[in-house]
């Protein structure tokens, strides 16, 4: 069995793309292959199929190697609540809440955990394709580590170090790294890869060979801006889109990006629709007034958030866009800020507490410690649609007596007396085209009917292609053989 690691210089290189990218080429190469992050810390995630979650961007690497997402990919989760706790998850499920300083201390006891998921992954395919966690270079975090070094030491796993030249600093990022980790570290480090080029890669050939010399590692390659990423699921909450004018006959659509906001790439498939402006409203920014849909997300911290949304004024802007005829649609965490209260009674959230809600749905949501995972299917505005629920804590009042969704035979959500506020717990509502149609319809918008699936399995043959052109694959494969404890 062999396998091969990409870690990083710095957070955001691009490991999640081109591991899911590298999947996809030896799938289509004939290879059987499963991906695998040791440890993850992300408010994006996805339901398994055998009943836990992992991070989003595993589940899409999983999609990559034509597989079913599977606990096992990625065996320690940390989903942040506030700046330092986080909730552990461990093999899909809840394992407790935990402050920074206590993770530093329990993570070395996981990674007989980790190993255990790792061996079981390998004894199913040709190769195991790893994702690191932020850099090596932190060594700082070194002790103890389970993400990186830990982990490919452990496991006697290769490693490709992946540097980011978009950026800028790419030679010193690179360079620094080799000069700032251990030599034992340094030794699991067989090359290099430049990711993220705009232009002519031959301006970069001196650079490319200076950082061999320096780091005395052997490059694979200089990838360029990978285009068909746009297509992928979003791993980071993105920016007020700033170049699209507000009267180009597009509707807007809107969604505030709260600080523990979590599945936010629910709306990734809104993009595909020339008739949707979507709009993630930062920090600092209103609400836009145009906007025809408020969306409110997902959350990890409802009440916290709830709070944040207030001190941003965005509460004002919801109830004026309310007032103005606008409709509304809160997805698990944001369709608990829409009722009347959120009850914490078991401090579930940090301390036990009862937060006044936007009051926009007759409905109240009390939080527990049990967690619903699972995926769904069924009807919501009166078309077919599949997803999954991932929350914590369950909702009741009259206006559930006006679901959102038919889900496996039961009723689902909830609608407002005059419909234009809507509150559910499914997540991929809007992959299903036909709901897509049935929204738009209601703003008098024609929908695309694209098949998002469709276009995400698009993009990664797309970027596998781009791998198979700029990078030695043969020579990872090669590298790969040596893996094995």
């Amino acid at each position: 069995m062999a396998a091969l690691m990409l870690q990083g210089t710095g957070s955001d290189v691009g490991k999640s793309v081109l591991v899911a990218g590298l999947c996809r080429a030896l799938v289509n190469r004939g290879l059987s292959v499963r991906p695998f992050k040791p440890q993850n810390m992300s408010n994006n995630a996805a339901v398994t199929i055998d009943g836990g979650e992992i991070g989003r961007a595993q589940a899409l690497q999983a999609i990559a190697c034509r597989a079913q997402p599977h606990s096992d990919m990625n065996p320690v989760l940390l989903k942040p609540q506030a700046d330092r706790t986080s909730q552990l998850i461990v093999h899909g499920k809840v394992r407790g809440t935990l402050g920074s300083g206590n993770f530093r201390e329990a993570r070395g006891a996981l990674i007989a955990e980790v190993m255990q998921s790792y061996d079981r992954l390998r004894a199913q395919c040709d190769i195991v394709v790893i994702e690191g966690a932020g850099s090596p270079a932190e060594i700082n975090l070194r002790a103890g580590d389970i993400a990186n070094m830990g982990f490919a030491r452990a496991a006697n796993v290769p490693v490709i170090l992946i540097g980011d030249i978009d950026r800028g600093g790419v030679i010193a990022s690179v360079v620094g790294t080799r000069a700032v980790i251990d030599a034992e570290d340094a030794a699991m480090i067989r090359g290099f890869l430049i990711n993220k080029f705009r232009g002519d890669p031959a301006l970069f050939e001196d650079g490319y060979r200076e950082i061999e010399r320096r780091a005395g590692w052997e490059g694979f390659g200089v990838v360029p801006w990978l285009t068909a990423a746009k297509h992928l699921p979003s791993e980071d909450a993105v920016i007020l889109e700033r170049h699209a004018k507000a009267d180009d006959g597009r509707i807007t659509i809107a969604c505030p990006i709260l600080p523990r906001i979590s599945n936010f790439d629910d709306l990734d498939p809104l993009k595909l629709e020339p008739a949707v402006r979507l709009v993630m409203v930062p920090p600092g920014q209103p609400i836009p007034a145009e906007a025809a849909l408020v969306i409110l997300p997902g959350s990890k911290a409802t009440i916290a958030d709830l709070a944040a949304l207030r001190s941003e004024g965005w509460d004002i802007d919801i109830h004026a866009h309310y007032r103005r005829g606008g409709l509304i649609l809160g997805l698990c965490g944001g369709y608990q800020m829409l009722g009347r209260s959120v009850a914490d009674p078991d401090g579930i959230e940090g301390a036990m507490t009862i937060a006044e809600g936007l009051g926009l749905l007759d409905v109240a949501t009390t939080l527990s410690p049990a967690k619903t995972l699972r995926h769904v299917r069924g009807t919501a505005l009166g078309a077919a649609v599949e997803g999954y629920e991932m929350h914590m804590g369950k909702t009741d009042g009259p206006d559930t007596a006006r679901s959102f969704a038919t889900i496996d035979g039961r009723s689902e959500g909830a609608i407002s007396g005059d419909g234009r506020v809507m509150g559910s717990y499914l997540h991929g509502l809007f992959a299903s085209a036909d709901i897509r149609r049935a929204l738009l319809e209601r703003f008098g918008q024609v929908a695309s009917g694209a098949d998002y699936c469709a276009a995400v399995d698009a993009a990664l043959d797309d970027i596998a292609a781009e791998l198979e052109r700029h990078a030695d694959i043969d020579r990872m494969l090669e590298i790969a053989q040596g893996a094995g404890r």
